[in-house]
């Protein structure tokens, strides 16, 4: 046989100025970014997530999903940090076994790669390179992106999928004979996935490509020359790229988040005790082994569905309630119930036949099943579980709820329960440890024993109301409970009873919940479940954003000057600010003369300038204007991905500009003086507040002041 050698060749195509632009990005962002070696400003808070990623700790975090930690955390794990640091404050000095480049790299290599995609972006749409390389010169000299990026923050690595993501679309919808098309697609959906994986503020710019998308889907539908078949065809792979990727790759994040976090940790009384029994450690550890089924004689813990306002356990004490209360109203002077947030030998209480006088299980055990009557007997103290038409100490529409005392006057016991059980299968449900929620409703009133969320006063220990609720509405949290910890009753006498709630429970059932179960879980904790929100010194409002009127001061050397402030390029944001404007105007402008037939600008120049402010006004409103309505502490790092899509405009404006407006050679001439003398001006920017940026050189208390170009910066002088 012969062989026949088939030549090869491969063409390359090297933009040199793209190339130029990524290794200037690279050098501002990466270069000494090991400095400083402390905690500067949200590190302190993105590190302890860390932290306990590299212990596999459970923790939830209700400010975003967990893409972002685990990018941080590949970082960390890369350079073998160990998770041993105690993140209590900013400014304190890393110690030896904390590889601060590695925990830094990615946000900077995220903030370093936005600048080429930007250049691509600006191209994209339609301009010269010229304009993409005027992109890229203020994003490289943009003092607040810079800093930003340089540290174990999260804003550049949000932009940089953004950016990729409106990027991906932008070529999908161009390349329309291409093969490679719908590799564009998916892009986009995985960029989109990626981009609210970081942080929720990506599904702002998601939700305006997904409306890109939709006009862009109705006018193919109205295309007559595809047939049905390919016009199916087309909406569906933009449905399952758009839509469905994104929702499976978001679900991905939560399972590698639980895969990983399987230890017992801190955030644990967040969740539910089904959600805390498949964690190792901490109560599955306390409660492994328990029986499952609940039954008459068993001795439990029964712990508020609700986290609000913290997690609790049904509890009682020897002590009672007063007989008057501050307001004049009487009580019942009998034995206080309260609902504790912590572990507590009185949290016990025994579930009782009231047809029978047994406090112990029989065997065999017979259950309680949804429908029983039952009464509570608290194991402590021996009192039953009791409500009567008292009004309660803190919610006096409510029923006081008591440990019953006989004081042989005309308050007859009123004791007997019965069990709802609300994720029930079957109308005959068997009480489940854990895994039952159930309501308690009061056999005589219909009340449902209930957390009202009030705190008791100074003879209640500051301990949390329960009532009885003759008005509740619907299946409330606040009015379930669970089982938590569960023992079968042996002992009848009270002597040998307290010596039993008092030793560790112990059987062999193991529970585990599905990852959906799980996921669900802990999605309604992060979007329900609030941090109380507290006044930041450096918390601001977006008003404050569009004239940089506040800073934020990131870190302060110990003994000088030195310091990193969130200070943007002036010059950017005031020339930024001013080409929004002129877009605007622009735009009404053309829209108007074209509605009367007078069309200043060729067809598809409209249909460009148009797009660029989908994309470029759209990406900024989108991602700004929300904030408004956010109750939340605000800080000025919120407003960079908007200010990102608002600087890419700048160069599209002066572009349009100097192409259709400027007619005559002599403007032309003049416009492109003004613009090299902004570009100089945007260049001086960046340098004076490069000591800022980058924490050095330290500079002296005259410097700084003369740097405090708005009142409203605080900018830090050390007093000598």
């Amino acid at each position: 046989m012969q062989c026949v050698k088939l030549p090869i060749s491969v063409t390359v195509e090297i933009n040199l100025l793209l190339v130029a632009v990524t290794a200037l990005a690279l050098v501002t962002r990466l270069y000494g970014i090991h400095f400083p070696k402390a905690v500067v400003f949200d590190e302190v808070y993105y590190g302890q997530f860390l932290s306990l990623y590299m212990k596999q700790v459970f923790f939830i975090d209700e400010s975003g999903p967990p893409f972002g930690h685990m990018i941080l955390a590949l970082g960390a794990y890369l350079g073998g940090f160990d998770g041993n640091f105690v993140w209590n404050r900013i400014g304190a000095e890393y110690t030896s076994n904390i590889p601060v480049w590695s925990l830094r790299i990615i946000p900077a290599l995220a903030g370093s790669f936005c600048i080429p995609l930007a250049y691509l972006l600006v191209v994209e749409l339609g301009y010269s390179h010229l304009s993409a390389l005027g992109a890229c010169a203020l994003l490289l000299m943009e003092n607040s992106m810079i800093v930003q990026s340089r540290f174990m923050l999260l804003e550049s690595v949000l932009i940089f999928f953004l950016l990729l993501a409106v990027l991906s679309y932008l070529r999908f919808h161009k390349a329309r004979n291409s093969s490679f098309r719908w590799f564009w697609l998916v892009i986009c959906g995985v960029s989109c996935a990626y981009g609210i994986g970081v942080k929720y503020m990506g599904m702002f710019t998601y939700f305006l490509l997904l409306g890109l998308a939709a006009v862009h889907t109705w006018q193919l539908i109205g295309d007559r020359t595809l047939s049905h078949g390919k016009v199916l065809v087309q909406v569906l792979v933009r449905f399952l790229a758009l839509v469905v990727l994104p929702v499976i790759m978001y679900l991905g994040f939560f399972y590698i988040h639980l895969t990983l976090l399987y230890r017992s940790g801190p955030h644990d009384q967040m969740m539910s005790s089904a959600f805390q029994a498949s964690l190792e450690g901490g109560l599955a550890r306390i409660t492994q082994g328990q029986p499952l089924d609940v039954a008459f004689g068993s001795q439990v813990t029964l712990r508020t569905v609700s986290s609000k306002p913290v997690p609790c356990w049904l509890h009682s004490h020897k002590a009672n309630y007063p007989i008057r209360y501050e307001n004049g109203r009487g009580s019942s002077h009998q034995q206080q119930v309260t609902c504790y947030p912590f572990k507590d030998v009185n949290n016990w209480w025994i579930i009782k036949d009231p047809g029978r006088q047994s406090l112990v299980v029989s065997s065999p055990p017979r259950p309680v099943r949804h429908g029983d009557i039952i009464q509570l007997l608290h194991g402590m103290t021996s009192r039953y579980l009791n409500t009567h038409d008292v009004a309660a100490p803190m919610s006096p529409h409510s029923q006081e709820v008591s440990g019953y005392i006989d004081f042989n006057v005309s308050m007859p016991a009123q004791n007997l329960w019965r069990v709802d059980v609300v994720n029930r299968e079957s109308d005959r449900e068997i009480w489940k440890t854990i895994l039952s929620e159930v309501r308690l409703v009061h056999v005589n009133t219909s009340a449902v024993l209930k957390l009202s969320g009030a705190s008791l006063p100074e003879w209640g220990f500051k301990q949390l109301e329960v009532v009885g609720d003759k008005i509740h509405k619907g299946y409330q949290q606040s009015g379930m409970w669970n089982v938590e910890e569960h023992r079968y009753g042996r002992s009848q006498e009270q002597k040998e009873r307290e010596l039993e709630l008092k030793s560790p429970t112990h059987g062999d059932v193991k529970r585990n919940l599905t990852f959906m179960a799980k996921f669900l879980e802990l999605q309604w904790k992060m979007l329900t479940v609030k941090n109380e929100e507290s006044e930041h010194k450096y918390s601001s409002s977006p008003l404050e954003w569009i004239t940089m009127d506040t800073n934020i001061a990131y870190w302060l050397h110990p003994s000088s000057n030195a310091q990193i402030q969130l200070i943007g390029n002036f010059v950017t944001w005031t020339i930024a600010n001013l080409m929004l404007v002129v877009y605007c105007l622009l735009f009404l402008t053309y829209l108007l003369r074209r509605r009367r037939k007078v069309e200043d600008i060729p067809q598809d120049a409209w249909e460009q300038l148009v797009l660029a402010g989908v994309v470029c006004f759209g990406g900024w409103a989108v991602n700004y204007l929300p904030f408004f309505l956010m109750e939340k502490t605000l800080f000025l790092y919120h407003y960079l991905p908007a200010l990102t899509f608002k600087i890419l405009q700048i160069p599209i404006v002066i572009e349009h500009l100097y192409i259709h407006v400027m007619r005559s050679p002599a403007q032309r001439k003049a416009f492109g003086g003004v613009i090299l003398a902004v570009l100089c001006s945007v260049y001086v920017s960046y340098r004076n507040l490069s000591p800022l940026t980058y924490g050095w050189p330290a500079l002296t208390s005259d410097e700084l002041a003369a740097l405090r170009w708005r009142e409203s910066w605080d900018i830090l002088l050390r007093k000598r």
